[in-house]
């Protein structure tokens, strides 16, 4: 009997590895079918539900998941953060612009973030909001947009 996206979301915060991981490879499966659910599970108060919906989002790579990824950036959680960054940087150039516009965010957790994500899509175009943030009252901002530009410039 096949499981409803509803129920295979509610896995991913399980105790048991293997439950997670067999709820992930699913939903991996049936992602067009889930996208809308899993775009609302970034939302969830479960941080594992979070954290494996924003994996999973990025392995879609449908640019439509991309505005609910850069507000993912703004998660308490600093492990869904990253996962949402990763995420964005597995877009690729459909991703440029918005983390671009991310780098003005008032919170320093989303600019180095977003500065991370950028760093790993590696393109050019970047590098100039990037040199913008070398004088960021934060050092791990600046640290942040000093590892992107050399991993841009490589």
């Amino acid at each position: 009997m096949e499981r409803s996206i509803d129920e295979l979301i509610e896995l991913l915060n399980d105790k048991d590895d293997f439950v997670v991981e067999d709820a992930m490879g699913e939903l991996g499966l049936r992602s067009d079918e889930a996208f809308d659910q899993l775009i609302d599970a970034l939302s969830n108060r479960k941080k594992g539900i979070r954290l494996n919906a924003a994996t999973l989002l990025g392995a879609t790579n449908n640019p439509k998941a991309i505005p609910a990824l850069v507000e993912t950036l703004k998660d308490n959680n600093k492990l869904v953060r990253r996962e949402a960054s990763t995420a964005l940087s597995r877009m690729g150039e459909p991703a440029l612009d918005p983390l671009i516009e991310t780098l003005n965010d008032e919170d320093w957790r989303v600019r180095g973030a977003a500065a991370w994500a950028l760093g790993n899509i590696g393109d050019e175009k970047a590098i100039p909001a990037l040199e913008k943030l070398l004088d960021d009252e934060s050092g791990f901002v600046k640290q942040g947009a000093q590892s992107a530009i050399n991993s841009i410039n490589k």
